[in-house]
């Protein structure tokens, strides 16, 4: 097994904190539990393909967090992972909305608060090169071959399968 050896004692980590975020934190929630514990890259990829439109923010987010680890430690994107990431409810605005008959109907836009921590892991020992070749064990499959049966356009016809009268 190889491993990197611990260069320093302290972590590196990277805050990021986003306040007053106009989303429900139950649909931010939704796409930060898809990312909780990737690495950078692999979280950008989901972010971008994932059709929500709280990945935007949080996308600005990781973004900010990633170039601030770069330019303040000058560490490399390749080794960050996001450690922690939670989604707390914030404010939420009342806004009346005009109804019939001179009346009014409140309407709450919730808000939310998303924070990120971004770890770099090229100085933590908990994550640890393996060598290759000595983790990979041999599939060992019961079966072989599988066979299927299906009964063909003709055969259902001509041995009488569906109508059955000649």
């Amino acid at each position: 097994m190889i491993t990197k050896e611990k260069t320093e004692k302290s972590v590196l980590e990277v805050y990021v904190f986003g306040h007053h975020i106009p989303m429900s934190p139950d649909k931010a929630r939704r796409v930060i539990d898809q990312i909780r514990g990737r690495p950078y890259e692999e979280t950008l990829m989901i972010l971008e393909l994932m059709s929500y439109r709280a990945c935007y923010p949080i996308l600005k987010l990781i973004y900010s967090a990633a170039s601030n680890a770069s330019y303040n430690m000058s560490s490399k994107e390749t080794n960050l992972i996001i450690s922690k990431a939670e989604v707390n409810a914030s404010t939420s605005t009342n806004k009346l909305k005009p109804r019939a008959r001179g009346r009014s109907y409140p309407v709450k836009k919730s808000t939310c608060h998303i924070n990120i921590v971004m770890k770099d892991i090229s100085f933590d020992d908990e994550y640890r090169e393996v060598d290759s070749l000595k983790s990979v064990k041999k599939m060992k499959w019961k079966k072989k071959h599988t066979t299927i049966g299906y009964q063909g356009y003709h055969n259902m016809y001509s041995s009488g399968g569906i109508w059955g009268k000649k």
